[in-house]
């Protein structure tokens, strides 16, 4: 039975992900900061385990107990909307401590133990942010960017150990929990000097037709996981797609 542990699975892509790939018959380790099993339907292919990607210990920890993988999905990620004018410092290293360094602790836990095995595949889920600009999203963008590029590289250092990185870059997903979640971060973002601004923005997001769903995300990482054409991004979502096929 093939095995994935999966980041950030407490809501949105990583619950629809880890849900996903538990019915289609794998051994999932959904991780989260603080498990909760009555989001899952019972399974004995199921485990839960605790994870915060931006602790070490808690990496390690649980990728012990976790056993052997096949594959390591990085899921795990904030959100901040706001005026890069008043983000403060504090805000900036919260973002990229989860998104960004959080998500190159995991590889750098997983590679050893997929290096060991010869074979296995890393997915980072990032966000079309990186493939077209977002207004009031300069360190959200910056945060996924960067994680573009370090999976682009990585994918070449890893390929002669039989390991394949991937990346899944979801779109705009209002059913998410990425503004709950982000609340309070985004408190005092948006100065007065750019409230206008700000309104056409967030009108614009309230008012689009096309976008992406929970399980666009758990069927691009699907996809990802089972490729052998060397493809690296993966959109994910009608609007994710659309974006890539025009650049």
């Amino acid at each position: 039975m093939k095995s994935i542990l999966i980041t950030g699975c407490s809501s949105g892509y990583g619950l629809a992900t880890a849900r996903h790939f538990v019915a289609h018959g794998w051994r999932v380790v959904a991780t989260m900061r603080s498990p909760k099993p009555d989001l899952f339907p019972a399974s004995p292919n199921l485990q839960l385990l605790p994870l915060d990607v931006t602790d070490a210990n808690s990496i390690h920890a649980a990728f012990d107990a976790a056993g052997e993988l096949d594959v390591v999905v990085n899921n795990a990620g904030i959100g901040v909307v706001g005026a890069f004018e008043a983000m403060p410092a504090a805000t900036v290293d919260e973002v990229f401590n989860t998104n960004t360094f959080g998500t190159m602790a995991v590889c750098q836990a997983a590679i050893p133990r997929l290096r060991a095995r010869g074979a296995g595949v890393l997915v980072n889920v990032t966000s079309s942010v990186t493939l077209a600009r977002m207004p009031l999203a300069a360190v959200y963008s910056a945060s996924k960017a960067a994680v573009d590029a370090f999976t682009a590289s990585l994918a070449f250092e890893l390929e002669p150990f039989g390991i394949r990185a991937k990346l899944v870059l979801p779109g705009y997903g209002p059913t998410t929990a990425f503004a709950a979640n982000g609340g309070e971060r985004m408190q005092g973002l948006v100065p007065p000097a750019y409230a206008a601004f700000a309104e056409k923005v967030f009108a614009q997001f309230a008012n689009v037709s096309v976008t992406t769903r929970e399980t666009d995300v758990a069927e691009a990482v699907w996809r990802a996981v089972h490729d052998t054409t060397g493809q690296l991004r993966f959109p994910a979502g009608a609007d994710a797609v659309a974006l890539a096929q025009g650049r």
